[in-house]
């Protein structure tokens, strides 16, 4: 009987191995046992060292750091084709918990206060008579390059599909935006 468990050892030792190298493979946030769209606000506030945050392109995700120390993750999705969110380093250069887009939103008939043109980009798209334009809603919204930023989104797919910002389930946005401050790291990466 000892023998029998001696010989079992070798086999439990590679099983116990290739178990170990496939969860080195996973990203972190799925590694991490509570998977993504989290945040542990007691660490945010009790920890000590300065907040950062990492948008991993390729991830379709958002981390929150602590002082070095992982706080939240999120799932985001970044610009789509044509309209790529760049990777590098920045800061947040400003925080608008309302905010509204100047450049995509709607046409809204002036009477009516309907919809008279959806998805229009005021840079290409003509306003038509009688309407005025209403931006879309950004709301918690951290900008970091230009006019990107992160922000609340009601349609954040697990791949590329905005217009350049980092969108974030509302819940997420409003976690990053309550913790973050002018001036936080934000580092742009695949």
């Amino acid at each position: 009987m000892y023998s029998n468990r001696t010989s079992r050892l070798p086999l439990l030792h590679a099983f116990l191995a290739v178990i170990l190298s496939a969860l080195l493979g996973i990203p972190s946030a799925i590694a991490h046992p509570r998977g993504i769209n989290w945040f542990d606000d007691v660490a945010a506030v009790n920890s000590s060292g300065s907040v950062s945050i990492t948008i991993n392109l390729s991830e379709q995700r958002a981390y929150f750091y602590k002082g070095g120390q992982l706080v939240g993750v999120s799932k985001v999705s970044s610009g789509k084709r044509g309209f790529s969110t760049r990777p590098g380093h920045f800061r947040i250069l400003s925080k608008h918990p309302q905010h509204r887009s100047t450049i995509y939103g709607s046409y809204v008939d002036r009477r009516t206060g309907r919809v008279v043109k959806a998805d229009v980009n005021t840079r290409k798209d003509r306003r038509p008579p009688g309407t005025y334009y209403r931006g879309a809603k950004m709301n918690n919204y951290l900008r970091f390059n230009g006019g990107i930023g992160m922000h609340a989104s009601g349609h954040v797919p697990n791949y590329p599909a905005s217009h350049g910002c980092v969108r974030m389930p509302p819940h997420m946005a409003q976690k990053f935006y309550r913790y973050a401050r002018v001036g936080t790291p934000v580092r742009v990466t695949y």
